[in-house]
């Protein structure tokens, strides 16, 4: 038995953006804006996401200044640091869920390693680019610090998934996103993780570079 199947990747990707934009609604979303719920809708594989997806004003817009600066991206877990494309990046993302300081210091704040690990942010944290696949309690903790006056990032990504705190705290961040004065997308309800959140990231780096599909 031999299968038969197209072994070229950028024939595979072109091919997908192809079904992708004749199979969903794009009208409502500028050029970068597109490039990102494809990459989303690619990753999942359902068209129909790209309803829930949401962009703040300026979002694509600081995202790109942020890459053309060469900023920190900061991930809430290892597995969106890992989807990060590295080829379109000239340093690699920082996950401090690993720090050996981490699982005390959860301990002592009653709270979850990926919201212990925030406290190694601090330094990188300003006109950042911020991407959360995993855990609501840093989206939650995110906002929080943005509120009680820290430094802001230039781009959160805020794409937790599952079914407690998860939609809320993507509510959270879209709601509150034009008072805290933050730049954001967001792909409401449980749906996200860190696949999707590090899609998105990618999206941006490839439209930086003039990859648009």
């Amino acid at each position: 038995m031999n299968f038969i199947y197209e072994p070229d990747p950028l024939k595979i990707e072109e091919k997908s953006f192809q079904l992708i934009r004749q199979q969903t609604d794009l009208s409502g979303f500028d050029k970068e804006q597109t490039q990102v719920v494809m990459r989303i809708i690619h990753c999942v594989g359902l068209p129909d996401v790209a309803t829930k997806v949401r962009f703040s004003k300026n979002a694509c817009k600081n995202g790109l200044k942020a890459i053309q600066n060469k900023s920190a991206i900061l991930c809430d877990v290892e597995m969106v640091k890992q989807g990060v494309t590295k080829r379109l990046i000239d340093s690699e993302p920082l996950c401090f869920l690993n720090h050996p300081d981490v699982p005390a210091l959860a301990k002592k704040i009653k709270n979850t390693r990926t919201m212990a690990a925030m406290k190694f942010w601090q330094p990188y944290l300003k006109d950042s680019i911020v991407i959360i696949g995993n855990a609501p309690t840093a989206l939650f903790g995110l906002l929080q610090k943005i509120k009680d006056g820290g430094d802001k990032p230039a781009l959160i990504i805020g794409m937790p998934v599952g079914f407690v705190g998860a939609a809320e705290s993507k509510d959270a961040l879209w709601d509150h996103c034009e008072e805290l004065g933050i730049e954001c997308i967001t792909l409401l309800g449980k749906q996200g993780g860190s696949a999707v959140a590090s899609a998105t990231c990618n999206a941006l780096l490839r439209c930086h570079v003039g990859m648009y599909f």
